[in-house]
């Protein structure tokens, strides 16, 4: 593990990690060790490389069968738009996480027929332009040049 981090690292570190490393550090030496055990303990976070059973999953069949791929292509306005959502789609279809998105759809879809308000965004979520597409979140990660590791952690 490093020894010495830079100001922006350390800074970076404590805000991927939260309120929670503020309770256990109280110099910038503290955070350096927290952040260092953290990295050494593997404790980012990763996506589960098993796939995920979303045959019990209720979502009505027009969700289940609908080509989710095609209609957020068509909701790309340019061509840097599109880019980004293809590499995001594939890392998506890495992990096996395309029905999740189907089912994300289905639950915007749900909340905004009743009228029924759900956060602006949050966490690593905010990452991904594809959330951003289906309404899971409003935050724009083009805009704000948020990459899309920030969302698919792999160790």
């Amino acid at each position: 593990m490093s020894t010495s981090n830079s100001k922006e690292e350390l800074i970076e570190g404590v805000l991927r990690h939260g309120p929670d490393i503020l309770t256990h550090c109280q110099t910038s030496a503290d955070i350096q060790q927290y952040l260092d055990r953290l990295l050494a303990e593997h404790l980012h976070y990763p996506i589960p490389p098993e796939s995920i059973d979303t045959s019990c999953w209720f979502i009505p069949e027009e969700y289940q069968t609908m080509d989710i791929i095609d209609w957020l292509y068509h909701r790309c306005p340019t061509p840097e738009i599109r880019e980004r959502v293809v590499q995001e789609l594939r890392l998506f279809a890495k992990h096996d996480m395309i029905p999740m998105l189907k089912t994300m759809k289905y639950v915007v879809d749900t909340l905004r027929a009743n009228n029924i308000v759900w956060g602006v965004g949050r966490g690593s979520s905010v990452a991904s332009y594809v959330l951003h597409i289906i309404g899971v979140h409003k935050i724009d990660s083009v805009k704000y040049n948020i990459p899309i590791e920030e969302f698919f952690k792999e160790i």
